[in-house]
């Protein structure tokens, strides 16, 4: 979609605001608390600017894919790209999340959008509760409760393997044998994990479930259907 002059120069000024708020708050809320601002235009490439990357094992120039597991905001950028009715900023807060290697996180995410609706930026919160889970396998050591399972760092992963980590996340037996429930449910998983916001989405989909692109299609306005039974936004 083109964007007018006037929108582009709107999103310049607000990106730029939220530059400063991530740098603000990454001096404030220090290391363990991982800052992510998002250009949802580039979603293959969205991450502009981050703080305390090593939280989740990101940097600039990743995906809006490689976020946390679970994550709620991802939702939220969905719905509000297929809501253009207000231009007030959508919040989703305190919500547990995992990182890549499984250590729980609470994040909160800010999906912003422009005057005419579009969503074009999100402003993304993981706070690491390692430290905490730490403290409590000390403490259940000494209690002879036993400790929790240390985490493990993973390097990042490129587009290909997030979302074939997607698909197989969402069709955890495989396809075989699959009813067009069971696909369209798969479907959803996909579309809440964010697939279908990124280039090449439906065709991964389609090929996994061995649909047409068509029929990813229709299963993605069957679960609009479903979501939104009076039919309006």
């Amino acid at each position: 979609m083109k964007v007018s002059e006037a929108l582009t120069t709107e999103r310049a000024l607000i990106l730029g605001v939220l530059h400063s708020t991530l740098k603000i708050l990454s001096n404030a809320l220090g290391l363990h608390t991982e800052i992510v601002l998002h250009d949802l235009a580039n979603p293959e490439r969205s991450i502009l600017a981050i703080a305390n990357g090593h939280v989740t094992g990101r940097q600039v120039g990743g995906s809006v894919l490689g976020g946390p597991r679970q994550d709620l905001g991802i939702i939220a950028v969905r719905r509000a790209m297929e809501d253009h009715s207000s231009s007030d900023p959508i919040m989703v807060e305190n919500y547990s999340t995992l990182a890549p290697d499984g250590r729980l996180l609470r994040s909160s995410t800010v999906v912003y959008r422009d005057s005419s609706g579009q969503p074009f930026a999100s402003l993304c919160i993981n706070a690491d509760l390692s430290g905490v889970a730490a403290a409590h396998s000390v403490l259940a050591g000494i209690l002879g409760l036993g400790s929790a399972p240390e985490s493990r760092a993973d390097e990042p992963r490129d587009m290909e393997q997030l979302m074939a980590e997607i698909i197989q996340v969402a069709c955890p037996g495989g396809v075989a044998g699959m009813k067009k429930p069971q696909k369209v449910e798969a479907v959803r998983q996909m579309q809440d994990r964010g697939i279908f916001i990124v280039k090449g989405g439906i065709e991964k989909a389609a090929a996994a479930l061995g649909v047409t692109r068509y029929t990813i299609y229709n299963y993605l306005e069957q679960i609009r259907d479903t979501e939104n039974p009076s039919g309006q936004e």
